[in-house]
């Protein structure tokens, strides 16, 4: 039997900031008897319940594992500073809110990790639940530590904090995971046995049974499996048909004030649009949409459940559902007159239209559209596959704002390859020809524009994996020039907001994201000297960090593993760790960026052999597109030759080339 400890806990949370958070009795949570189930799982968020709550993955695992009879999940979220202090001092551990049960009891603490930036919240909540903070000192008295989520794909920087880890889609590894623990506690099997056992998984990494060697540049030698049990490659997992899958069907409801106030549907998984800056559109291949049936029945039974009167259409890029005219209309006709509006998070420009935007606003209801060029230049977007003229940017902005939207934003990049300060600074041009557009189609001049903009991290599994990170003192430079060239402009510069970050946090971000296990180091001694909750400002610390960097990397530095460019024959940390992408496809495409090129999305045109479709060993039905309705038959998902990559001189890869 294992207790909750909210007796313990109660006490502490008049003192602190928030504590609704931490209480519980979400609609839509609830607990299960602990001894009805074999395996236990705490689902964990390492970033505070406001971020944490609304995260879909986390969501649709919570539904996925307490559906099954021999499975409980309840969630864990980074606790604040002022908490954590408190529950240290009246020893109080690191719980779940839905039954308060101490995290250190259950059999696997799955963590999605959507940023690097929530490692050292990892330390934070092992330290917490009383679990070692090195794998290779736990025992079968601790539960399996797991990482899951996009950052995953690169889990080297925190190889020694975490047992197995989960690449891919979650719905079906994490019964597959379900049924290797409880086997594995049931015959009796040592911490060694049981992650031998859980290597066998398909879609699952164990850290611990491959060894990294380097030479004396600093650059891997290779990455070496010390098991029988464990692949030379492990290949991510993929959910093939989501209308099997349609969770969350029950969305939890938060008690607190967080980040997305709505109720959302995922309509389809993956892009191909080909964004070279794009990390998620890269991994997630290949698309597989969900049905307009499925959608409609989701958003039903979701709004039922949940009370929210807000829809959001959830994908990398929502217009882009081959059927999202039908979708947008039939659920417009269902709800007109109830109050409950419609919205797509993520709309492409060119996708984009007059009857979308109608049938968005037919409730009478306009959440904020956002439209992200990424790129400056007609040139820097050719380089990141962004295929938008500044004339449909333009044209686009403009409908939006003759239909009624009186606040749009637009979101870009700053640091991205090749970059230059004038690439940078026709972004002021292009948004006060937004504004003169944008009054000249509502006929009035109250419209505003904000301008948002993010730092370039090169991120792992894409093309811009081998590319150097620009510096974070360009970065600032860059972006006060822009701040001068909107506001050079008054009549225009009043309406434009500009919403930016400094490049420190971006280099922290692309340490960890590029990192191999040497960065682990350098995790441990910025947790230790107070480091945590690196996404929120008032906390993060980048003297921390680089002084921690200095303390621990030997023979490289910082600058070895963000300004670096690679070349094509380095190992890099994550190649034995397949996301279905060919390396040698990568390495073209990051030539083609560099020569200016771009790439057709496709979707709509013959195959670029990137590698991903044959991993799913089946055709995949994305729906009629522009193309298929053309008369071009459709491809069937069938194995292909690809292209040699460059040789790699890593034992572990080379026994597992295509």
């Amino acid at each position: 039997m294992v207790e909750s400890v909210f007796e313990r806990l109660e006490p502490l949370l008049p003192r602190v900031r928030k504590p609704v958070q931490y209480v519980g009795g979400e609609r839509n949570a609830g607990t299960k008897p602990w001894e009805s189930v074999p395996v236990h799982w705490a689902l964990c968020y390492p970033d505070a319940y406001e971020v944490g709550l609304p995260n879909q993955g986390l969501m649709i695992l919570y539904e996925v594992l307490n559906e099954r009879p021999d499975a409980l999940a309840e969630r864990t979220y980074a606790v604040w500073p002022d908490l954590a202090e408190l529950m240290r001092e009246h020893g109080v551990p690191q719980f779940t809110v839905d039954g308060h049960r101490p995290v250190g009891a259950f059999d696997v603490l799955g963590v999605s990790f959507a940023t690097e930036l929530g490692y050292t919240n990892l330390l934070s909540i092992l330290d917490l639940a009383g679990i070692p903070l090195r794998s290779a000192d736990r025992d079968t008295s601790h539960p399996l530590v797991l990482a899951g989520g996009h950052a995953a794909f690169n889990p080297e920087p925190i190889a020694d904090f975490v047992d197995i880890v989960a690449l891919g889609d979650g719905e079906e590894v994490v019964g597959d995971i379900t049924d290797a623990v409880k086997e594995a506690t049931a015959s009796g099997l040592t911490r060694r046995q049981t992650l031998e056992r859980l290597a066998a998984v398909p879609g699952v990494y164990v850290p611990g049974l491959y060894e990294v060697s380097y030479g004396a540049d600093g650059a891997i030698v290779a990455v070496t499996p010390t098991s029988d049990a464990a692949p030379a490659r492990v290949h991510k997992r993929t959910t093939s048909d989501l209308d099997d899958w349609p969770y969350p069907k029950k969305p939890l409801v938060p008690m607190a004030e967080t980040v997305h106030e709505r109720m959302s549907v995922e309509i389809f998984r993956g892009c191909t649009r080909g964004c070279r800056f794009c990390q998620a559109g890269m991994i997630t291949r290949p698309v597989r949409e969900r049905s307009p049936q499925g959608v409609g029945e989701m958003v039903e039974e979701g709004l039922k459940n949940s009370g929210y009167h807000e829809v959001g259409l959830l994908s990398l890029s929502s217009a882009d559902h081959s059927g999202i005219g039908e979708i947008a209309t039939s659920l417009a006709d269902r709800y007109e007159g109830t109050g409950t509006g419609l919205s797509l998070p993520s709309t492409r420009v060119d996708a984009f239209n007059v009857t979308l935007a109608e049938e968005l606003t037919r409730s009478g209801r306009r959440s904020g559209l956002t439209f992200a060029p990424e790129g400056g230049s007609e040139r820097l977007r050719k380089v990141i596959n962004k295929m938008v003229s500044e004339e449909e940017l333009i044209r686009t902005v403009a409908t939006a704002y003759e239909h009624g939207w009186r606040q749009v934003k637009l979101y870009f990049m700053c640091g991205l390859p090749t970059e230059t300060d004038e690439d940078v600074l026709q972004i002021a041009s292009m948004a006060h020809e937004v504004i003169r557009a944008g009054r000249q189609a509502a006929g009035r001049g109250d419209i505003r524009t904000t301008v948002s903009i993010g730092a370039f991290v090169p991120k792992p599994h894409t093309p811009f994996q081998w590319a150097g990170q620009t510096p974070p003192d360009v970065v600032d430079q860059r972006l006060r020039k822009l701040r001068e060239a909107i506001n050079s402009d008054r009549s225009l510069g009043r309406n434009i907001g500009l919403r930016y970050h400094d490049g420190q946090p971006s280099l922290v971000e692309g340490l960890l994201s590029r990192g191999d296990r040497r960065i682990g180091r350098v995790i441990e001694r910025a947790w230790r000297d107070g480091q945590q909750f690196d996404g929120w400002s008032e906390h993060f610390s980048f003297e921390r960090w680089m002084d921690a960097a200095a303390a621990e990397l030997d023979g490289v530095d910082v600058d070895w593993f963000t300004t670096r460019e690679r070349d094509d024959r380095e190992i890099l940390p994550w190649d034995h760790l397949d996301s279905g992408l060919d390396r040698g496809w990568l390495w073209d495409d990051w030539q083609d960026a560099l020569a200016a090129e771009e790439q057709d999305d496709c979707r709509w045109t013959p195959c670029f052999d990137c590698g991903v479709c044959p991993t799913m060993g089946t055709e995949i039905q994305i729906g009629p597109s522009p193309v298929a309705q053309s008369g071009r038959p459709s491809l069937p998902i069938t194995p292909v030759e690809h292209r040699t990559s460059t040789p790699v001189h890593n034992p572990a890869l080379a026994a597992d080339r295509r």
